[in-house]
């Protein structure tokens, strides 16, 4: 099969039409080092002219109006709009919990990344791609424009799933290697035995504009279980021999909730975005809708 009948399965090019009228909001805009597309009201250096201002000793002669030095013997300074590179980076979760569910939460993952790197590209900011299992399992980074779309579908359509997940590892390492600020989105089942907190302060002590998407797959949240059962954990091949009663699935319904829960509360009480969505949910309509409700796109 080729790369595009591949992401084509992966993302149809009437929904990628449909991505190219929005784009991405962040809380947390900075200045880049290089020029880039996106402008800010603030005043630095660049090709566009915003206005004038006195000059006053220590500014930087190369941007003094000599027009004007020359009509009037005073000496202004040219401003112009600051141009700023927006990051956009998606830490992927690809460990084989994701590999569960119809549909499938790895697929249902990546296409919500494929969307949102879409609508990063077509507005020109700086996209970068990090999977993670037993932390990072690769990269694709520094994308601009349109034109690699094609690159990085064909990245996210032959990602593989790895044995384990390892949030705090794979967060530990992203800091290190993306020193930027910039949107980070983590999207990830967060069903993780390491537990979420230690990889989000990694990630919350770059002052990042963070997002968390949750991702379960309708059998995790109402399982069709019933009688024995031998249960084996697809991750770390643990074995448990469990009889599965009502009692039972109402207990673990209320503990699966207090955990979504947890991750929430932990999200929200410090400035996270945080969203959950089963793969029931049509992909289309969260990117279109929920994203939007959250404000990571308009």
């Amino acid at each position: 099969m080729s790369v595009v009948d591949t992401t084509r399965q992966l993302i149809s090019p009437e929904f990628l039409t449909k991505l190219e009228t929005l784009e991405l909001v962040s809380r947390k805009i900075f200045a880049g080092a290089m020029r880039g597309e996106r402008r800010s009201k603030r005043r630095g250096e660049s090709v566009e002219f915003a206005d004038y201002r006195n000059y006053t000793p220590g500014d930087d002669l190369r941007f003094l109006d000599w027009n004007i030095l020359a009509r009037l013997d005073k000496l202004f300074l040219k401003l112009f709009l600051q141009e700023e590179d927006l990051h956009v980076s998606l830490i992927l979760d690809v460990s084989k919990s994701m590999d569960y569910g119809d549909p499938s939460k790895g697929i249902y993952a990546r296409q919500i990344a494929a969307a949102i790197a879409y609508i990063a590209l077509v507005n020109y900011d700086r996209v970068s791609l990090y999977p993670y299992a037993d932390g990072l399992t690769g990269e694709m980074t520094g994308m601009r424009g349109r034109n690699v779309t094609q690159r990085m579908l064909g990245f996210l359509s032959n990602l593989e799933y790895e044995p384990a997940s390892n949030l705090t590892l794979a967060a530990k390492q992203y800091a290190i290697r993306h020193p930027q600020r910039g949107i980070v989105m983590v999207i990830s089942d967060f069903l993780d035995k390491g537990g979420f907190e230690t990889g989000l302060r990694y990630l919350l002590g770059r002052d990042l504009d963070l997002y968390v998407i949750q991702i379960l797959a309708p059998q995790e949240i109402d399982p069709p279980l019933t009688g024995d059962l031998r249960l084996r954990d697809v991750e770390d091949e643990d074995v448990a021999e469990v009889t599965v009663s009502r009692a039972l699935l109402n207990r673990y319904k209320h503990n699966l909730q207090a955990y979504c829960a947890s991750l929430k509360d932990y999200c929200t009480r410090r400035g996270v975005s945080y969203l959950f969505t089963g793969t029931d949910i049509p992909f289309d309509q969260m990117v279109l809708n929920y994203l939007r409700k959250r404000g990571l796109v308009r």
